[in-house]
């Protein structure tokens, strides 16, 4: 934690960061792990198992037949935005029998982000409900698979109809500062909620 130094030369006590709690959520198989990793700068915490016989009758790898591992808890990792904000990434569990987590990862949360994937919009739906249906501000990022059909926004804003107030961003899960980008548009949408709510945040929202 470094000191600063005033107009007149005098040393400024350390800053203390305010740290925020973001999600990452999604479908199966659409990099959320990826994510988490490509941005912490720690080792991130994985709780990857090999995706067994046992399992393959529940999950659906249509689209990720290529994939091995699966996160059974939860994905963390930390990265300084600025010298006074920190974000701690938490990275939900994409399968349907792990959901009964998220209540669990959600608490305290200022946002989330919904990784999505063009080949497999449905698979977002779930995180979208859960986040509407809790009032926790969100925003969604599809994640540019290579050889994956590329849209515009509002294509798949109308697909998975979000609201107007979702931000929707385009990004590479793999790289650093797309995910960045990512992680900002999540934390001023947050704000931004937080302090002009939409008029419907004072009832229960719609289900899908």
């Amino acid at each position: 934690m470094a000191f600063g130094r005033s107009s007149t030369g005098r040393r400024q006590p350390p800053v203390e960061p305010v740290t925020l709690k973001i999600l990452v959520a999604g479908g199966f198989g659409v990099g959320k792990t990826t994510l988490v990793g490509a941005v912490s700068e720690i080792r991130p915490l994985r709780t990857e198992e090999m995706l067994s016989e046992v399992g393959r009758p529940v999950d659906d790898l249509h689209g990720v037949e290529t994939k091995t591992t699966t996160t059974v808890a939860m994905d963390f990792g930390r990265i300084t935005l600025r010298e006074d904000l920190v974000l701690y990434l938490f990275g939900t569990p994409g399968q349907d029998r792990f959901w009964f987590l998220w209540d669990e990862l959600a608490q305290g949360a200022l946002g989330a982000v919904v990784l999505a994937d063009t080949r497999r919009l449905e698979d977002s739906f779930a995180a979208i409900d859960y986040f509407e249906r809790r009032g926790i501000p969100f925003t969604v990022a599809v994640n540019c698979f290579e050889g994956a059909r590329r849209f515009a926004a509002d294509t798949v804003r109308g697909a998975l109809d979000l609201d107007p107030e979702v931000e929707l961003v385009m990004c590479d899960a793999r790289d650093r500062e797309s995910v960045k980008n990512v992680l900002v548009a999540v934390v001023q949408h947050a704000l931004v909620l937080a302090e002009h709510p939409p008029p419907a945040a004072a009832g229960a929202p719609a289900g899908r």
